[in-house]
């Protein structure tokens, strides 16, 4: 995973490291069983929803294997674990190692099972270009496939000002449209908010505050209605207030992390119930999975989900190294 130096780090920050990219890769792990699906067709093939990670789903998944949202998290993260070097270039080319095959579980050369259309159109225009910063999608392009793999930044980063710029700069590898860029930026800002010992209410403002000042008014109001989203009313009637309905769209996949940041509940059940919303399950638990980590610590995902979990041992492992440089 790279060289580094080793600090001391503060072991209740090491266990909120560990619990954020532990929750990413939970999330998506057990809502993996369930993309695609509407919450209807969920509520009658699971009707306490999914509840362990069991993999299958419209893709066949192992039962804990990662698909593209833990992968891409574990790409940027590879960036943060290197040494010194352009972070945003690395992280674009650990995508790039992703996207051809190069990756652990895969066959070399073979692509992807699941991706997202922005995020083929950004790696092939940075292969193209060979500039990470002049890739992505374009503007139009607001699905969610990069919040769901901002994360390490807010966990590696203890600087603000390089954390967003560096939050928004990765998202623009493929998801260069603002909604994207300025929400992986205030996400970043609610974990790293949580990170230093924040609660909840206190971090979504800060990431509020964050999304007003960079000019995101949209990315504010998806937060605002994430404040206001009630999970378990969601969860248990099907009726969804979300403008796209959690099939993808970014701002919907922000207020679900937001409302699931929010709920008082252990994170197992918030976790299932934003899965079982149905739609793009496995993308909005893994992000709403990352700030539940963060806020509760390693031991709120249930050892039997982690046991299950296929990078589980190498993300404890860059808990280390990311909680040593605060």
């Amino acid at each position: 995973m790279g060289e580094h130096s080793a600090g001391t780090a503060d072991p209740a920050l090491r266990d909120r490291v560990a619990g954020g990219l532990i929750g990413v890769h939970a999330g998506d792990s057990l809502g993996a069983t369930a993309e695609f699906m509407s919450w209807a067709e969920i509520h009658a093939e699971y009707p306490e929803g999914v509840r362990e990670i069991i993999g299958g789903g419209r893709f066949g998944w192992p039962a804990g294997h990662a698909t593209d949202d833990t992968d891409l998290t574990r790409a940027v993260l590879l960036a943060y674990l290197s040494p010194g070097g352009d972070v945003v270039r690395s992280a674009a080319d650990h995508m790039v190692r992703w996207w051809r095959g190069e990756w652990p579980g895969r066959r070399p050369g073979s692509r992807p099972r699941d991706y997202g259309g922005a995020t083929a159109t950004g790696l092939r225009r940075y292969q193209q270009t060979g500039d990470p910063r002049r890739a992505g999608a374009g503007k139009g392009q607001a699905g969610n496939g990069s919040l769901m793999r901002c994360l390490p930044t807010a966990l590696a980063v203890p600087d603000q000002e390089r954390r967003i710029r560096e939050s928004m700069e990765i998202s623009a590898i493929t998801h260069d449209d603002p909604r994207c860029t300025v929400a992986c930026a205030a996400y970043n800002e609610i974990a790293a908010a949580l990170l230093t010992g924040a609660g909840p209410t206190e971090a979504v403002g800060v990431g509020h505050e964050v999304a007003v000042r960079l000019g995101g008014d949209d990315v504010a109001d998806s937060i605002a209605s994430g404040r206001r989203l009630n999970l378990v009313e969601v969860a248990t009637t099907g009726r969804s207030p979300l403008p796209d309905g959690g099939r993808g769209y970014v701002l919907d996949s922000l207020s679900l992390g937001v409302a699931a940041l929010l709920d008082p509940r252990a994170l197992p059940e918030v976790v299932i119930d934003v899965a079982r919303l149905g739609g793009d399950t496995d993308t909005n638990a893994a992000i709403a999975g990352g700030l539940l980590g963060v806020r509760d610590g390693l031991a709120a995902v249930p050892e039997r989900w982690r046991a299950r979990l296929q990078f589980a041992d190498e993300f404890l492992a860059a808990a280390d190294v990311l909680s040593s440089r605060w």
